[in-house]
């Protein structure tokens, strides 16, 4: 279904119906200060690789700055489009790069694409919290077949957190991106310096506009660093706005802004220096898009769409939190249906940040796992006897202690056994726990100064003391944080781990006096998650009572409707995901959608076996034997959805796709293991709601 609003922008001119007139180009009024753009040649520099063209993103070099304390924009750019390509794309020879994904796959040559970037600063009603948008339009964008795809950033990303998935993908077609950093990003300030970035990345401690900044005076800051000196806030989260209820709106606007960039350059010439827009929503096609929380904020975007601003949807692995539904169940193959699913992301999440640390050194996992000799099995041990003393696993060893573990999230949680291999090097990376102790201050709209379960963040020494960090790592942190720590030298610290605040991998908990990972912080996560004290079943009670309750308002304002307004959609997803389990997002997900919009659904659900949730990692070892690129049908999503809007094709159904694994010796990646999604899948492998149930074959 084309645009029903033809002339109608959310931001701009707001006329709509028959009798509108053509708008003049404004500049949308959520956008705040000035615009910055950048004019790239695609010889010394480009949009897509920061100038390092495709062979310079896959070496192993990083680029460097001529002075490290003074690092310039453009510099920042180039390692920060470095580090989040690599952080999402597998660039190891031989695991598909540059033979079926890269920017030099149907491109030539380095891949560089010349073009301009624009950058700006915006807010959504309500907050006056910083987010960053930006679009590029590439040089070879035609305004005669105007395409835009938008890229939220994955992750808690900046805004150069999709470019090499959405942002490579739309680049190539000639399409504009715009991108968005959600309200999450890199934007960090050291409470002990005042400093923050720049929107360009650089550090500044002036009063001026930056990313973020603590909502706190200099005399409460003052206080603050007093008591807990050299921490350090984080955007996402401490804004105290819960970002992720307004990711949908981030990118919806982020398309806004598209169109006036787009108007800026292309629209009508007038007499006095204003535009009059060609460029709109009925000639313009807008595929909202990019993979794990980006695919999840172009999913809402598509919900809360109700201008007509987007015509497709193409996600890979959506960080979404669907609606809870129990009308409907779940089946795999002759499994037993799962009733339990559409837990929340800090649900499920906190589950593995208590339970996987203990369940790493179960038998039938300790020695498989690819990269588990990363977590240390005497924390692991103590772990599970935390665990045990606390009535939390059963058993008389360490072994049937950890194999309870395991058991708790497979069967308890709903957790695929598929994760099994890979949730061992996602604990030793802190994912669980960097995703828990963030997203549970930014539900429950915290602040620095609140310290969620005596965590907080800063860098950490000999023996996990707390510690400055390096003038070096700071300059840098636009280039290299991931925007949730531990991320580039800024760690988890337990403010009340036994002896004096410790980085929390090697925190004792003073209730076992022991090295488990800071498991009592871990709890009081957990039981923030779930309302209640973890241990004894207890009801929480004054402050934790409060915060549990301030959580869960949070948790439901970014529940998925399912509601994708009839708009052709496709996710793709690995059964193996270990970060966003597939019970609790993309397959609920499905079947919400089927119970809302039925007959007139327009989404395509495609699970990719051996496939997981970071690419990255399979170039490390025991791993490319086992696991194909997700990144790969990404792509191919994409390129569906492009052919149903501009060709008139067909989606595939809905579908199990049967890779096969490169297995031993890990030869290079081939179509042979690559199997397309079928336009006509047999009945086996189809994705089907039928009798109240979603029923996925094994």
């Amino acid at each position: 279904m084309k645009k029903l609003l033809q002339c109608t922008l959310i931001g701009a001119v707001m006329i709509s119906g028959t009798a509108c007139k053509t708008p003049f180009n404004q500049l949308p009024d959520f956008v705040q200060g000035d615009v910055v753009s950048n004019r790239y040649d695609g010889i010394t520099n480009d949009l897509l690789t920061g100038g390092l063209g495709a062979s310079g993103l896959a070496s192993t070099t990083a680029p460097v700055f001529d002075d490290a304390l003074n690092p310039t924009p453009q510099e920042l750019r180039t390692l920060a489009i470095y580090n989040n390509y690599r952080a999402l794309v597998d660039t190891v020879p031989g695991g598909g790069y540059g033979d079926f994904f890269g920017p030099q796959v149907d491109s030539g040559g380095e891949g560089l694409i010349p073009g301009e970037e624009y950058l700006a600063y915006m807010t959504v009603e309500g907050s006056d919290v910083p987010v960053t948008v930006m679009v590029q339009v590439p040089d070879s964008f035609d305004p005669r077949q105007a395409c835009m795809i938008t890229a939220p950033s994955s992750g808690s990303r900046g805004i150069y957190g999709a470019i090499g998935t959405a942002g490579e993908w739309g680049l190539k077609k000639g399409c504009a991106v715009v991108y968005t950093d959600k309200g999450t990003g890199t934007g960090s300030h050291n409470l002990a310096t005042n400093a923050a970035q720049r929107i360009d990345g650089t550090l500044s401690r002036a009063d001026e506009p930056v990313q973020f900044r603590a909502d706190l005076d200099d005399e409460a800051r003052g206080d603050f660093d007093a008591a807990w000196p050299d921490r350090f806030a984080y955007k996402h989260a401490h804004s105290r706005v819960n970002p992720e209820a307004d990711w949908g709106r981030h990118v919806l606007q982020s398309i806004e802004f598209g169109y006036y960039i787009l108007n800026e350059k292309f629209g009508q010439e007038t007499g006095n220096s204003r535009k009059v827009m060609k460029l709109k929503p009925n000639n313009t096609l807008v595929i909202a898009s990019s993979v794990s929380n980006g695919g999840g904020a172009s999913v809402r975007a598509a919900e809360l769409d109700e201008s007509g601003l987007i015509d497709g949807v193409a996600v890979s692995e959506p960080n979404v939190n669907p609606q809870v539904d129990t009308s409907f169940t779940i089946r795999q193959g002759d499994g037993e249906p799962l009733a339990g699913h559409s837990r929340s992301l800090l649900d499920y999440t906190t589950a593995l940040a208590v339970y996987q640390g203990c369940a790493n050194i179960a038998p039938e996992i300790r020695d498989e796992a690819p990269l588990n000799v990363l977590n240390d099995p005497s924390i692991a041990e103590n772990i599970c006897n935390s665990l045990a003393n606390k009535g939390l696993v059963t058993g008389a060893t360490t072994d049937e202690r950890a194999t309870e573990a395991l058991r708790i999230l497979n069967t308890e949680l709903g957790i695929q056994p598929e994760q099994n291999l890979l949730a061992p090097v996602h604990f030793a990376l802190s994912v669980a726990q960097g995703i828990s102790a963030t997203y549970a201050n930014a539900y429950g709209k915290a602040g620095v100064e609140d310290r969620v379960c005596e965590i907080s963040f800063a860098a950490t020494g000999e023996g996990g003391a707390v510690t400055q960090l390096s003038d070096a790592r700071e300059a840098a942190l636009f280039s290299e944080s991931n925007g949730i720590p531990p991320s580039a030298g800024v760690n988890l610290v337990y403010d009340a781990a036994e002896g004096q605040p410790t980085n929390l991998a090697v925190s004792a908990s003073p209730s076992s006096s022991q090295q488990d990972y800071g498991l009592d912080a871990l709890l009081c996560l957990r039981g923030l998650a779930v309302g209640a004290d973890v241990v004894t079943g207890a009801p929480l009670t004054g402050l934790a009572a409060d915060m549990a309750d301030r959580i869960a308002g949070g948790i439901e304002e970014v529940r998925a409707s399912g509601n994708l307004q009839g708009k052709p959609t496709v996710f793709v997803t690995g059964r193996a995901d270990a970060i966003l389990p597939i019970n609790h997002t993309s397959r609920p997900y499905f079947g919400l959608n089927q119970r809302v919009e039925g007959s007139a659904s327009n989404l395509r659900y495609y699970e990719i076996l051996n496939a997981h949730h970071l690419d990255v990692l399979n170039g490390f070892p025991g791993l490319p034997e086992r696991y194909v690129p997700l990144h790969h049908y990404y792509f191919q999503a994409l390129d569906l959805v492009w052919a149903n809007l501009a060709d008139k094709q067909a989606l595939p159904p809905s579908q199990v796709v049967r890779t096969v694994p490169r297995g031993d010796g890990a030869p290079p990646l081939s179509e042979a293991n690559l199997t397309p999604i079928s336009p006509d899948p047999e009945a086996g492998d189809r994705i089907v709601f039928s009798d109240d149930q979603v029923q996925i074959p094994d």
